[in-house]
């Protein structure tokens, strides 16, 4: 009995307790204060690249010189002539040769181009174009297995090259085929319009 009643008296002491603390909850909300002062601004962050991923540069009018001793043919592009693009040690260079045009099934055109090595078996053996570079030049070769001397001007003169440079985080990471320069620069997001066009003196 002692225990009930007990009981009893808590639940009213709990309830009454309940009461009096929404009364002065709800007696402490008065009207909103002025807001406060803005803080300061954070530092400025570096503005990154607006843009492409990496670049395309087609290069025109490149002539190739022979090396009698050698038996090879050369031509050298330095980047800094044809381009302001930043190349690194690290990145991918790829190189595609202007093949002409060709006819496409509704009637237009398109421009073909070949991933370089690009080889060609002619009567007289097989000469192949092949290329070296560093971060500040290419340089390209036609290499070949009998007396390159006398080959057609069609391969050693007025020739065009698309130069592809491909920053290496996105290289090493993306599983793109090289071997259309259509398919890298969708890859890279570079569209026709974007494609730098320059004409070798």
């Amino acid at each position: 009995m002692y225990t009930n009643q007990k009981s009893k008296i808590m639940n009213k002491f709990s309830t009454i307790i309940g009461i009096f603390l929404i009364i002065f909850t709800a007696s402490c909300e008065g009207p909103e204060g002025p807001p406060g002062f803005d803080g300061f601004d954070g530092l400025d962050g570096l503005d990154g690249q607006d843009g492409i991923q990496g670049q395309v540069v087609e290069v025109d009018g490149v002539n190739f010189d022979y090396d009698a001793d050698g038996n090879i043919f050369s031509t050298l592009v330095t980047f800094s002539d044809v381009t302001d693009f930043e190349v690194f040690e690290s990145d991918a260079v790829l190189v595609y040769r202007f093949d002409g045009t060709i006819d496409l099934a509704d009637g237009s055109t398109a421009d073909a181009w070949s991933q370089i090595p690009q080889s060609f078996f002619l009567p007289e053996g097989t000469i192949q174009y092949v290329m070296a570079h560093t971060f500040v030049d290419l340089e390209l070769f036609i290499d070949g297995n009998f007396d390159l001397s006398a080959i057609d001007t069609a391969f050693t003169d007025n020739q065009s090259f698309r130069i592809v440079f491909v920053p290496s985080v996105f290289a090493n990471g993306s599983k793109m085929d090289t071997s259309n320069v259509a398919n890298v620069m969708a890859a890279l997001g570079i569209k026709e319009s974007d494609v730098k066009k320059i004409k070798m003196d």
